[in-house]
């Protein structure tokens, strides 16, 4: 929400989809949706699977940070 705040914009198309509801309503069905894959996951016993997902919302943490202090105007 910082990011769309200080004018970064989503670039995953698929989120980018979900925005059309709102930005708030966007981010909550894409991190309710991460919760139900990790359930799923989960209850399947695909453990490994879980972890390389942890590697990719690390990556992805990293990157956003990177995106929003480039975003915001000099101080």
């Amino acid at each position: 929400m910082i990011g769309f705040r200080v004018g970064a914009c989503e670039g995953s198309p698929f989120i980018r989809m979900l925005m059309h509801a709102g930005p708030v309503t966007g981010v909550v069905l894409s991190k309710a949706i991460a919760f139900g894959i990790a359930g799923v996951c989960l209850w399947s016993g695909r453990m490994r699977v879980v972890g390389w997902i942890n590697y990719w919302y690390a990556a992805l943490v990293i990157w956003n940070v990177r995106i929003i202090m480039s975003s915001m105007p000099p101080v």
